[in-house]
């Protein structure tokens, strides 16, 4: 069925440049929804990784949306290392935060889920799942020092949470690691990559911790509401200002950016996927949030 301003046979309204842009959206749209669909059957071979409450249909629809928009021109099955790698760390978040009751729970949770990524056997559901994502992506040592910095960022904030400790912005965005924005964007570049990205890797990860530390505080900023319930780490709940957290999140946009630009040279579209990073999650969270109702 076709409605005002659509281009079935006989139609008018949209001009070629609408057209092409809508179709670029459809296609997009098609891929996000190919993507989620993935994820949920991945998540019901592991329902007790992925209960349904966080882990609703709007969550994977979101994870499939950031993944889409983020590489458009790629297949579904090109996106599943950033995919993977995006719904594990949800996965993990929620273990360490909701599941585990004690500081020793969360320590052996983070060195067996280390040892995985070094090569060593899984033990528990969580690590098996990173081991299916560790022999996808060859188990890169720099993908092991990310995972490394993830686990040290979450185990910090239990520490700041059980001692009720507020740490200064500053420090606060120094363990911005355990959002795990950058490991997600790492394993998109291992599995995806091309040469000049592979070979330049400490360069976009510089600019990918400089859009880490914004999303952290766009994410703080846009959910503070349901981290205040949840009691997750949020540069509100420990003391920040909006005002301060507002021109914290400009500074390093523009940071970000001034990264970015030299690499448009010579990996336009590692520069387009940094940059849509950006511009997609802050267009999403004005409206939503990836995690369900828990």
């Amino acid at each position: 069925m076709t409605g005002p301003g659509t281009t079935g046979p006989g139609m008018t309204g949209a001009g070629p440049a609408g057209l092409g842009a809508a179709a670029e959206l459809g296609r997009t749209s098609a891929l996000a929804v190919e993507c989620a669909r993935r994820l949920a059957a991945h998540a019901a071979e592991h329902p007790d990784l992925f209960p349904a409450k966080p882990f609703d249909a709007g969550f994977f629809q979101s994870l499939g949306l950031v993944g889409a928009f983020g590489s458009p021109w790629a297949s579904a099955g090109r996106l599943w290392a950033v995919n993977r790698a995006a719904l594990w760390v949800f996965a993990l978040d929620l273990q360490v935060d909701y599941v585990a009751k004690t500081r020793d729970e969360v320590a052996a949770l983070a060195e067996e889920c280390l040892a995985v990524a070094g090569g060593a056997a899984p033990r528990g559901p969580l690590a098996a799942d990173l081991a299916a994502l560790r022999d996808d992506l060859g188990g890169d040592p720099r993908w092991r020092d990310q995972l490394e910095r993830v686990l040290i960022a979450m185990l910090q904030e239990w520490d700041w949470r059980e001692s009720s400790a507020t740490p200064a912005l500053e420090e606060y965005l120094a363990n911005a690691d355990s959002c795990g924005s950058s490991f997600v964007n790492l394993s998109h570049w291992l599995y995806t990559g091309d040469t000049w990205t592979l070979d330049h890797l400490d360069v976009v990860r510089e600019a990918s911790d400089e859009v880490q530390r914004y999303l952290r505080l766009l994410n703080d900023l846009s959910t503070y509401d349901r981290e205040a319930r949840w009691g997750d780490a949020n540069a509100l709940t420990l003391g920040a200002g909006r005002d301060e957290v507002t021109r914290r999140m400009a500074r390093h946009a523009r940071t970000a950016a001034g990264l970015i630009a030299p690499i448009h040279a010579t990996s336009p579209r590692t520069a387009v996927y940094l940059e849509r990073q950006i511009g997609f999650n802050t267009g999403f969270y004005g409206v939503s949030d990836y995690w369900g109702e828990l």
